[in-house]
């Protein structure tokens, strides 16, 4: 039997579906000293570290039922588990369903929907008095048109969970409401903000910011997943770090008072008058794409490790100063075929000045996988400078000179 480790834990489980190493488990817990065993996608398997007890890999880790056995057999080969982590947020309800089903500690079903139903999280915010455009279920184009009688067009019709945009329509009329799938998800309409959004990304203990960064996106979300760049740049000012702090705060005070490791998205509307934010929406995780990478890199501070801490119980610290700090921003660039592709060539970034201090690219004969999100694009790119002006010339100019190619991937050509 394994000893006590670090935090008294014998036995944890952990869920893992990254390829790329965003999380570095080992050095989150003692492998030696306590059992650590794995459930983990195909591609997650190459993030998994030695030391593993156990390492069981999934086709569909998404499946429940496959979930449910993987973890009861980990539990019965390891012993009863301590605690089950996942720090990837398709799978923070699974977990929460199996944390209740065993008895463990840690977040429960009903905590989940505030940071992945996008209707309970705005409902929240509304319901606090705080801004956020006007938002409502719908579940038909004909809903979608009485909610436009009362709050005008150009509306954004969205699944209420869901990531990268996936799902997401601007519509600007009703003619365009064909274009929506209603029977896919669960849907919600918003109205539109045209202002520029910002992402804010840090830990919140549960009364206050222990630790957070604001950036603005170049492009959006929704214009990547329509097949353009997307960039972001951290917003050095310290007036503004402040302003949206203050914000950022306020939103997670009025959606929990549990420590939670967040991805925070809001509309920044700046005028003569001042400056002002207006909630968008929330993710109860580490921002996805270079953001963990970025913090350890450049501010060091492992946002991945506090998530970590957090569900193991611990209390989580602050200990970055920004006034020392560079500015730092990532680049994605979109699947250069469709999915699921084959690289035919390809070209590095790092050598470009100005350009990307690291990226993470495929080589020539790889598979970039049907897999959406993040992870799995055309090329990632990490960026730093001393200022935001000389960080967005680095962008675009990796963005502009940038090359992929690639031929799509048959299903009698071996993939």
């Amino acid at each position: 039997m394994s000893r006590p480790g670090r935090h008294g834990m014998t036995h944890v489980i952990v869920m893992n579906r990254w390829k790329d190493h965003y999380a570095d488990y080992a050095r989150y817990i003692d492998h030696t000293r306590c059992t650590v065993s794995y459930v983990t996608s195909p591609a997650g398997r190459a993030s998994v570290p030695e030391g593993a007890a156990e390492i069981v890999t999934l086709e569909n880790i998404e499946d429940l039922a496959q979930l449910r056995a993987a973890v009861l057999g980990l539990a019965e080969r390891h012993g009863r588990p301590d605690r089950l982590i996942t720090l990837k947020e398709e799978d923070l309800e699974n977990a929460a369903l199996l944390r209740t089903e065993l008895g463990l500690p840690g977040q429960r079903p009903q905590e989940v929907p505030v940071f992945r139903d996008k209707v309970v999280m705005v409902g929240r915010i509304a319901a606090a008095g705080l801004p956020a455009p006007a938002f409502a279920a719908v579940s038909s184009a004909a809903e979608v048109v009485a909610f436009a009688a009362e709050h005008g067009w150009d509306l954004m019709v969205k699944p209420r969970s869901g990531s990268g945009s996936a799902g997401v329509v601007r519509v600007s009329g009703p003619q365009e409401l064909a274009e929506v799938d209603f029977d896919r998800w669960p849907m919600m309409v918003q109205v539109r903000n045209p202002h520029p959004v910002c992402h804010v990304d840090g830990v919140f203990d549960g009364e206050k910011l222990v630790v957070w960064r604001g950036s603005r996106y170049l492009n959006s979300c929704f214009d990547f997943a329509q097949g353009t760049f997307l960039g972001s740049v951290e917003q050095g000012d310290p007036e503004l770090h402040r302003i949206i702090g203050d914000s950022t705060e306020q939103f997670m005070r009025a959606l929990t008072d549990q420590p939670t490791p967040f991805h925070l998205e809001l509309f920044l509307e700046q005028s003569e008058s001042g400056t002002t934010c207006s909630f968008l929406e929330v993710g109860g995780r580490v921002g996805g794409s270079e953001t963990p990478f970025l913090w350890r890199e450049v501010h060091g501070y492992d946002l991945m490790e506090a998530a970590f801490h957090i569900q193991l119980g611990v209390a989580p610290t602050g200990g970055v100063d920004w006034d020392t700090e560079d500015i730092a921003g990532w680049l994605l660039l979109p699947a250069p075929a469709e999915r699921p592709c084959r690289i035919t060539a390809v070209r590095s970034m790092t050598d470009r000045t100005p350009g990307p201090y690291a990226e993470a690219l495929l080589a020539p004969g790889d598979i970039l996988p049907v897999a959406h999100g993040y992870e799995h694009v055309g090329g990632r790119f990490r960026f730093r400078a001393s200022s935001a002006a000389e960080l967005t010339e680095a962008i675009m100019a990796t963005y502009l000179d940038f090359t992929v190619s690639a031929v799509p991937v048959g299903t009698g050509d071996g993939a």
